[in-house]
């Protein structure tokens, strides 16, 4: 297993609370807390909207934080749902359930004043949460196949110039990310490493929210007046 080759100087960055370190971070004792945790503090960062929150399809469908819950033989989905229960417990990040109709969502949020007024504010229906991602859920990480794997089943005969650009676009971005890359340049028919180095570099410049272009990280500060009731979701009450 080859290590780990450096951070690239374009690599983007993940905002996480000072505090974190000081009165978190020394406490946690588990890697599955751990690994949840900063894969929470980076999907939050690059969230839009209002209030920001991240679900446990979300995480249950991100390759590499499973792949990473995996090892040793593990089973991933039990490890996410243990690590989001030490999350919650410690009281890192806050946790509302939403009845929907075939099931219950479950929504993480920062453990801030603001976000708990959100919350508050979800329960009596004045905010929206909205449409939910339809993320799907990977029961078992699939074998990671390589980036120059990718390219040559999906555009051709690989060239000494692109294995140059396939191996620094594999420093830059998630694995998932080159990924859904590639497929959605098949999808389109449009099987040129160019097109599918624009859509990374527009993920990266823009943000990448389930899959569409989108904003980067939000302001903390501030919220919306209140909305009307809605959503169509019954809000599952947290034990006092």
């Amino acid at each position: 297993m080859g290590g780990f080759r450096g951070f690239p100087a374009k690599s983007r960055q993940t905002p996480v609370p000072n505090v974190f370190f000081s009165a978190v971070l020394p406490m946690i004792d588990g890697l599955d807390e751990l690994k949840v945790t900063l894969q929470l503090f980076s999907r939050l960062g690059w969230k839009k909207g209002y209030p920001r929150f991240v679900t446990m399809k979300e995480l249950s469908g991100d390759l590499d934080l499973m792949s990473g819950l995996a090892l040793e033989g593990r089973d991933p989905s039990k490890a996410l749902a243990e690590g989001l229960r030490r999350c919650e417990e410690r009281g890192t990040f806050l946790h509302l359930s939403l009845e929907r109709k075939d099931e219950t969502e479950h929504l993480y949020f920062l453990n801030t004043d603001a976000d708990r007024r959100a919350i508050q504010r979800v329960e009596r229906g004045e905010v929206d949460v909205g449409a939910l991602p339809k993320v799907g859920v990977v029961a078992e990480p699939p074998e990671r196949r390589s980036i120059y794997e990718l390219y040559e089943e999906n555009i051709g005969v690989l060239s000494p110039l692109i294995a140059d650009d396939l191996k620094e676009a594999e420093d830059l971005y998630p694995y998932q990310w080159i990924v859904e890359a590639f497929r959605e340049a098949v999808r389109l028919n449009r099987r040129r490493w160019r097109y599918i180095q624009r859509i990374l570099e527009n993920w990266q410049s823009e943000g990448k929210s389930h899959g569409e272009f989108g904003g980067g990280p939000q302001a903390t500060s501030g919220e919306p007046a209140a909305a009307k009731p809605r959503g169509g979701y019954i809000v599952k009450r947290r034990r006092a």
